[in-house]
């Protein structure tokens, strides 16, 4: 990937966690951004005009200040919901994210 990618609300930093990559709980992490953030364009001008969930991307670093430790997720039939739909969106070749 060509950017580091921010949200900043819980809801969209939650889902980030659950679809993480890999075994185990994902992780919010508090960042503050080295560099100039611009609305993520996968979420904001095609899907969610107006950037309603405060999503954003940064070509350049950011600091890690802390770790949300104590967040609740959605629940398991949401996150095979998010899935299935993602796969879908996959198996239809629209699955790209514009990096």
């Amino acid at each position: 990937m060509n950017h580091v990618y921010v949200t900043a609300t819980l809801d969209a930093a939650t889902w980030g966690a659950e679809l993480a990559a890999g075994d185990g709980r994902g992780r919010i992490y508090i960042v503050e951004p080295t560099g100039t953030l611009e609305d993520d364009p996968n979420v904001t001008d095609k899907k969610f005009p107006g950037n309603p969930s405060r999503s954003y991307r940064t070509r350049e670093p950011v600091k890690v200040v802390g770790e949300l430790l104590d967040w609740a997720g959605h629940s398991p039939d949401q996150v095979q919901a998010m899935r299935d739909g993602l796969a879908n969106l996959k198996r239809q070749g629209i699955a790209v994210i514009y990096d």
